[in-house]
This record gives structure tokens, sequence and C-alpha cells, in this order.
């Protein structure tokens, strides 16, 4: 009789014990059916790259056939630096505590400059007014060289064959209004090249590039020497009007860098605006009492 108790209990035993295991594999079964399995898009010996992996690479709005483009470019990158890792560990031994601190330095500074970049987006005024430019021009004057001559004047390349080539001169000389728009007029119909805006500064080098002048062996005697000049070939002749100079290594006019120096300043502004936001984050963490330091 104890026997038959012994033998009903060990088999009540298993019954639960079947129907427990039972469960867990129907539970297995559903989590692997509700975990899809990841599909490999490359392999490079042990390590794969999934298509889970590729998500957040190509913009929304992009045409199927960039995003095929630059899906393709991102797999093909990988496969070069995985194979170029392999390489790397197969020939060297690594320090890995000291590969995975740079990763995590890496990792802390890029969503440090992130939030940086987002800060200085709204915070940065990028009104730059002209006294701000000019008292920045006149405290750095000698950060401004020069480093090619420049003049401001009047050049005109105009076929040897145009009639009314002999009015040329005297119009380019001339200072009156209405010659200079006698000027503009003889220039629009039968100039091949010209410049008639003697109020900006150009670069005399670009400015007579394939005439006759571009051969003057001592360009700054040039410049120094004359206010007016003429050239020809065989085909062209070529005028031009000195009205300033500036030569090479002379302190740049204000024009020439004012765009220079507004960039500069709103670099500073950035720079002053990442620097207040670490201070800021700083100070607030101290009030909050966020951290310790443990020594």
């Amino acid at each position: 009789m104890n026997t038959l108790k012994q033998l009903s209990s060990v088999l009540i035993v298993l019954t639960f014990s079947s129907l427990w295991s039972c469960e867990l594999l129907q539970v297995k079964k559903q989590e692997e059916t509700q975990q899809p399995e990841k599909k490999p898009v490359a392999r490079v010996h042990n390590a794969y790259l999934y298509e889970n992996d590729l998500e957040g690479i190509v913009p929304a709005g992009t045409s199927e056939t960039d995003s095929a483009g630059r899906v393709a470019i991102y797999i093909n990158n990988w496969v070069r630096k995985q194979l170029l890792i392999d390489e790397a560990k197969s020939k060297i031994d690594f320090d890995e505590a000291d590969i995975q601190r740079k990763i995590l330095d890496y990792r802390y500074s890029l969503i440090a400059y992130q939030y940086q970049s987002y800060y200085i987006n709204q915070h940065l005024d990028k009104n730059v007014s002209e006294e701000e430019i000019k008292e920045y021009y006149e405290a750095n004057l000698d950060n401004f060289p020069l480093k090619q001559n420049i003049i401001r004047g009047k050049f005109i390349k105009m076929a040897s064959s145009v009639p009314k080539i002999g009015e040329v001169k005297n119009l380019i000389l001339s200072n009156q209004e209405k010659n200079k728009e006698k000027l503009q007029e003889l220039c629009f119909g039968y100039a091949a090249n010209y410049t008639l805006e003697d109020s900006v500064w150009i670069n005399f080098d670009d400015l007579v590039k394939g005439s006759p002048f571009a051969e003057i062996p001592n360009t700054v005697q040039f410049l120094h020497s004359r206010k007016y000049a003429e050239a020809s070939d065989d085909t062209y002749r070529y005028f031009l009007k000195i009205t300033e100079y500036k030569k090479t290594d002379d302190i740049s006019p204000l024009d020439v860098v004012r765009d220079q120096i507004r960039d500069i300043i709103i670099n500073k502004r950035k720079i002053e605006l990442a620097k207040d936001l670490e201070k800021e984050v700083y100070n607030e963490a101290i009030k909050q009492n966020s951290f310790e330091i443990y020594r």
C-alpha cells in the first residue's frame, strides 16, 4: 500500500514537471516567434552587418536610387574597415581597455558636440555691426597682410578692329558722368572683357591674366610708376587705369577683409557660447548636488 502511494506521488511530480517543461517550451517558442531573426547584409570573417544596423543612414525623402547608393557605400566602407581591423588585430597586440576608454571618450565628445551645436544655433547672434568690424580691424592690423598685389581701377580688352577704339583712352581717363556712361555703352557693345567698377579692390594678376600686362617683370615698380597704360597683341588692345594700388605684404584694406573679420567675430561668439554652456551646466549641477568626486 505504501509502495502504491509512493508511486502515485512520483507520477504526480512527473506529470507537473512535464506540464511545466511544456509551458516553458511554448513560452520560448513564442519569444522566438516574437523576435524575428536578424537578417545579415554583409560578413567579414565572424563579424556581421545586419539590416537594422543600416537604420538612419538614409535621410527621409531620399530617392530610391540615392538611398541604394548610400547603403551600398556604407556597406562597402564597413567591409573595408572591418578587414583592416581584423588585419591589425592579427599583427599587433592592442590594449583593449585603453581602446574602450578612447571609444567612450569619443562617444561623449560627439554627444557634447552635438548638444553644443544645438545650443549655439539657438543662441548665436549673427548680426555684426560695421563698428565691431572696424574696431577688430584696427586692433589687429598686423593679422591682415596682403598675399598679392591689388588695385582699384579700370581694365578693358577690346578688339583692335573696333571703329570707336580711339575714344577709349579719353573716356577711361575722364571723371565726367556722361563719359562714364559712354564708356559703359562702348564696352557693353564691343569689349571682349572689361572692369569699370574702380571702387572695388581686385587681384592685379587675376585682372590682367592673358594680357601683355601679365608679362611685366616687376609688377610693383610698374604699379608705382603708372596711373595709365596701354598694350596690344595681334588681335586686341588693352587699356588699364590704376586709381590706387597695394602691394604684397601691405596691410589689407578693410574692404578686402571685411567678410573675413565678420566670420572671425561670429566664430569668437560661438566659442564664448560653448564656454558659457559648460559653465552654466556645471554651476547648475553644483546647486542641485548632482555629482560627487570621491578621493
